[in-house]
């Protein structure tokens, strides 16, 4: 197919009318999670969000709800909204366009320390105070705690809980703050929240990806990220599709300046997620 008619159909499919062109852009999220979502509109995922609504010729419309356990089942799937701007492709729960960012869990220590922790096989982890996310105690902690304790380390981890004092402003940026405090020599955080949180630290902090981006065959630490839709909502994740074509530089312009860190994909032998 010749470029020009790609192009075409592209920005026909972007301008076409639809359901989302004349009702509101109807998005659940977060309303304290940034950096990706808050009810002030101050997370790269609103900016996106408001990107695709004048691309639609509409508006944003929010529905609120924390993003934990019953997320998806609540709102998405309830039909309270008709998009998510930002889930894990593989998510099963949704449909997902392809991915718009690939990002990975990193290692965070003060700049100062010149630690350059790049794996969890450095043996350094052995005696430093580590700081991880925690999810719950049932075995869906995120991917640092497991690859920790599958290598012994255990009694110098710290956990700060993903969701923290929801009265207070992104608790998971606590785990960030211990960082920059010196409460923990290294984090391992899920990226974009570290480079968001990192840059607004008083004490320099150092960020590295997470290598190599799989634990073994079955603990990803790289995940490409997606926007979601209901399953059978074809028309919908098309024209999501189209937008993130048409928009890719504003896009990556976005996630630049949130600072959020971005991975390429892994070698083939790496994807086993």
């Amino acid at each position: 197919m010749k470029t020009g008619v790609l192009l075409a159909i592209v920005l026909a499919v972007v301008a076409s009318p639809a359901p989302s062109a004349v009702e509101p852009l109807r998005v659940c999220a977060d309303p304290n999670n940034l950096p990706f979502t808050n009810e002030r509109g101050e997370g790269f995922e609103n900016e996106l969000a408001e990107l695709l609504a004048r691309d639609l010729g509409t508006r944003v419309a929010y529905t609120w709800w924390a993003q934990r356990r019953g997320f998806l089942r609540n709102t998405l799937n309830a039909k309270r909204c008709d998009v998510v701007m930002g889930l894990p492709t593989a998510v099963e729960m949704a449909q997902t366009t392809r991915p718009y960012y690939r990002s990975s869990y990193v290692f965070v220590t003060r700049r100062s320390r010149r630690l350059h922790i790049r794996s969890f096989d450095d043996p350094r982890l052995k005696d430093l105070r580590v700081g991880v996310p925690l999810v719950g105690d049932d075995g869906a902690n995120a991917p640092p705690a497991h690859a920790l304790t599958r290598r012994g380390i255990v009694g110098n981890v710290r956990g700060f809980s993903v969701y923290g004092d929801y009265r207070e402003n992104s608790p998971p940026s606590a785990l960030i703050a211990a960082v920059a405090r010196g409460d923990v020599d290294v984090a391992a955080a899920w990226g974009p929240l570290a480079g968001y949180f990192a840059a607004r630290q008083p004490e320099p902090l150092e960020i590295i990806p997470v290598q190599p981006q799989a634990d073994g065959p079955f603990l990803p630490m790289a995940f490409d990220i997606s926007m979601a839709v209901r399953r059978g909502d074809t028309a919908r994740k098309a024209r999501l599709e189209a937008f993130i074509d048409h928009r890719r530089a504003e896009i990556d312009a976005i996630l630049a300046r949130y600072h959020v860190p971005r991975v390429p994909a892994a070698p083939k032998k790496e994807e086993t997620f």
